[in-house]
Formats: structure tokens, sequence, C-alpha cells
């Protein structure tokens, strides 16, 4: 659900923003305006973004190699990287280089003057079609989850950045109308040149939190914590013994390893440590279908670690 919604996230951001840049740019070049400018480079920068999400997406499909065994499920980690890095922080530069050009030299805006304002109301409207759908889309997986709380433990990256991509896209609208709308007041182009730099400010600061996250994926989180305690109640329930250690690592949204160290009570045979192992990995799919790699440790159960735990019955 997570991939299919953040593509058709994507496929919603990337129609709004190519139709808006075009359009901003035309307002731009009528009129010198360097907000418009500023907001045709955002555009520029989140259409870039969506090409890698999409691009990232489709290499994360490719099949395992002896290369990569584990496969290229972090490629949609990588690309969502890329898009934090160099596309917000290139954008976010320029649009402050182009503000402190235009705050030596302003220049009010002289002719065409209601096309910027036209535009960006109308690239208002788009970008709020756009935000509903991303917002709907992580509705389906966000569950009880704060928005704040759910940026930071998506284990998905495509809807995050297109959630803080168009909420950023709205933001630099409204600094873009307000930079624009006071210079036509005032004639002054110092207005333009303040709303360029909220621009760019703004794409730095976007910039900053999607690194943060997508370099936290990138390193390898574990499971949300209803996964770890879905597996945990998937383990109890099976014949295993009692869980020594458990670690889990997204290799991608949709894929998670976990590898497990149990104790076990002495007696049991060859035959029936395995048909126990696949009991618990069985139980652990049913319970987190995410989970594609289990490695299971089997160990004998330590004296002391016996002396504390309740022993579980015996269901043999």
């Amino acid at each position: 659900m997570s991939a299919e919604g953040g593509t058709k996230a994507i496929v919603a951001a990337l129609s709004a923003n190519l139709g808006i840049g075009a359009t901003k740019f035309a307002a731009w070049a009528l009129t010198g305006s360097s907000s418009m400018l500023a907001e045709a480079i955002h555009s520029v920068a989140d259409s870039g973004n969506q090409v890698l999400l999409l691009v990232g997406g489709r290499q994360a499909r490719k099949e395992a190699t002896p290369e990569h065994p584990f496969g290229y499920a972090r490629n949609r980690y990588y690309y969502a990287f890329l898009v934090a890095v160099v596309l917000f922080l290139l954008g976010g530069v320029f649009a402050l280089w182009e503000a402190w050009h235009k705050f030596q030299h302003p220049e009010p805006i002289e002719s065409w003057k209601w096309v910027p304002v036209v535009v960006l109301v109308v690239a208002i409207g788009l970008e709020s079609l756009s935000l509903r759908t991303a917002v709907i889309e992580s509705n389906k997986v966000r569950g009880t989850l704060g928005w704040a709380r759910f940026i930071r433990r998506s284990r998905s990256p495509e809807l995050p950045v297109i959630l803080l991509e168009d909420l950023g896209a709205l933001v630099g609208l409204v600094f873009a109308l307000f930079g624009v709308s006071m210079t036509l007041i005032t004639d002054d182009g110092v207005w333009d040149a303040l709303g360029t730099a909220m621009i760019g400010l703004l794409l730095l600061v976007i910039s900053i939190i999607l690194a943060r996250e997508t370099k936290s994926m990138l390193l390898g989180e574990s499971a949300t914590p209803e996964d770890i305690a879905a597996i945990r109640a998937a383990f109890d329930a099976s014949h295993l013994g009692d869980i020594i250690h458990l670690r889990t690592m997204h290799l991608g949204p949709d894929d998670v390893m976990i590898a497990a160290k149990v104790g076990l009570a002495a007696g049991a045979t060859i035959e029936q440590i395995a048909e126990h192992v696949d009991d618990a990995e069985r139980r652990v799919r049913d319970a987190v279908p995410a989970a594609r790699l289990i490695f299971i440790e089997p160990d004998l159960r330590h004296a002391v670690a016996a002396a504390h735990d309740t022993p579980k019955e015996n269901h043999e």
C-alpha cells in the first residue's frame, strides 16, 4: 500500500509541477520578478525530485544479484537522499543568490503586473490539490500517528518527501505572492527580493529535514515498534524458546530483515528444531508481511536466564 500510494502521490505532484513551472517561467519572462524566478526554480527542483523518486522506485524492483544478494530496495532511500541534498539544496542556494542580487539592485514590476498574481493564485490551487492527494495516501498508512511522528517514523521515503515538498511549495507560493503583491503596492523591488530570500531559506530548511530523515533510512532503521511487538508475539506463539536477541533492519520500505537468537530447552532433536523454526517463520511472515529474510539461531537456554524466566509450556 505504501509503495502504490507513494507512486500515486508522486505522479499527482509531478503533473501539477510541470504545468505550474511552465507558467512561472512565462510570468518571470514577462515581468522580471525575482520571486517568480525563485518559484520557477522551486518547481524545477520539485519536478526533478519526483522524477528521481520514480526512478528510485523502479530501480528498487531489480532482482537480487550475487553482488547485491539482499536486492536493490535501498535505491528508494538513495534517490530520496539525492532529492534532499542536491535539488532542494541547490534550489535554496540559487534563490538566496538571486535575492542578494535583487537586494543590491531592486527592480519594480513595470509590465504585465497582473500576470504573477494570477499565476501564483492558480498555482496555490493546484498545489493544494496535489497536497490533498498526498494527505489521502498518507492517511492510509499513517494510522493514529501525528504528522510529525509519521514523517520521522515512516520507512517509506516517498510519502514524507512529497508531503514536505507539497507543503513547502504552498508556503513558498504564499511567500512569492507576498513579495509580488507588496512590490506592486509599494512599487519597491526590495519586497520582491525579500520574498525570494524567504523562498530560499524555506528550501534549505526542507533540505535539512529530508537529509536527516533519509540519512537515517540509508544507515538502516529497525522495524517500527508496532512491527517489533508483532514479531515478538509471533515468536511467543510458536514452539521456540525465549528470545535472547532480536535485531531487525529495513533493507527497503517493504523489506524487513530479522535476526533472532532463541533459547531452547535441552533435549530437542534436529527435526523438532527445524519444524519449530519453520513454524516461527510462518507466524512472523503472517504478522509482518514485509519480513522477507528471517534468520533464527537456536541456542540452549542459559541457566541464569532459566532461573529468572518462566518456562514456556511444552506443546510437543
